[in-house]
């Protein structure tokens, strides 16, 4: 049993996405005829109907919808090469508009932009710095960098750091006068530093140590709809924050922030490489994915 020809498995996924094969035959640009003929080569390879057909509507067998998500992995992963080979012969240029929270981008994210640029003088960058997450369908944004599950299932996201957690950290000046909590339960007796997204205040706070799991409702004098103000709260030695762990990197590395119940897990904040559609997905902004993923990696592990 062995696939011949990956057009048959082009034909298979424009007919299952386009729910006919005169649908699909138009979207490949083919003949109706030419159509019908890969598919039932492509069930002749593989021994086994894939779609259950009537007069009217074709739909999936068993088969075919354990069949279609491979099939779709596999095209995407072959058109991602062929596209690298290009950017590899061609000169990578073009504008990119690119939305990231503020505190990421500031500290973080962008003298990594400054040395891609050296790499590629022919890319240009328009940065937009919010927490607010932009509407890339509507709003002249390219890419958006944003941690947490993306809220819209039809985006195209391209994880960059998925093993993100969030971490409690505080100042020594703060722990020196408050004391160093021992477990999350014991944040009632803390000022709490919250963020704020869209009038909504991030106070329930998750981590699990084993099989214990807790979520408190923190308390505190501040809240902020900006990251950064709440960072630099917390490194003024005001209260505890509870933060990506890529965002107080280098804090905790210094001694400016100090990592607290470290044997407890925060919840996973991974970041994600947002996009409206895969067409956006250019030799540029594959590169710069590469790049970027690369150069969190190894900030992550260390």
């Amino acid at each position: 049993m062995k696939i011949r020809n990956l057009q048959d498995l082009e034909t298979f996924v424009a007919t299952a996405e386009q729910g006919s094969l005169s649908a699909a035959a138009r979207l490949l640009e083919t003949s109706p005829a030419v159509a019908s003929a890969s598919l039932k080569r492509l069930e002749a390879d593989l021994g086994t109907p894939l779609f259950i057909r009537s007069t009217r509507s074709m739909r999936l067998t068993l088969a075919g919808e354990r069949l279609l998500g491979r099939a779709k992995a596999l095209l995407d992963g072959l058109r991602e090469a062929e596209e690298e080979v290009r950017a590899g012969q061609d000169d990578i240029e073009g504008q990119l508009q690119i939305s990231m929270p503020s505190d990421l981008g500031r500290h973080v994210v962008l003298p990594w932009l400054n040395e891609f640029q050296s790499r590629y003088p022919g890319v240009k960058l328009r940065l937009q710095l919010t927490d607010r997450l932009a509407n890339i369908y509507r709003e002249p944004v390219d890419i958006a960098l944003r941690f947490g599950v993306p809220p819209d299932s039809s985006m195209v996201a391209l994880p960059l750091l998925e093993d993100n957690r969030r971490v409690l950290c505080a100042a020594p000046a703060y722990l020196a006068r408050h004391g160093v909590p021992a477990s999350p339960r014991e944040l009632d007796d803390h000022n709490c530093l919250c963020f704020m997204l869209d009038e909504t205040i991030n106070d329930r706070w998750r981590f699990r140590k084993g099989n214990d799991e807790v979520e408190v409702t923190v308390h505190g004098d501040r809240v902020a709809d900006d990251s950064e103000v709440v960072k630099r709260w917390a490194l003024a030695g005001l209260g505890i924050c509870y933060r990506s762990r890529i965002d107080v990197h280098d804090d905790l590395a210094s001694g400016r922030l100090r990592l607290l119940c470290p044997d407890w897990e925060g919840v996973n904040a991974p970041l994600y490489m947002l996009l409206a559609n895969r067409k956006q997905v250019s030799p540029a902004v594959r590169l710069l994915r590469e790049f970027l993923s690369s150069r969190m990696q190894a900030l992550g592990a260390s």
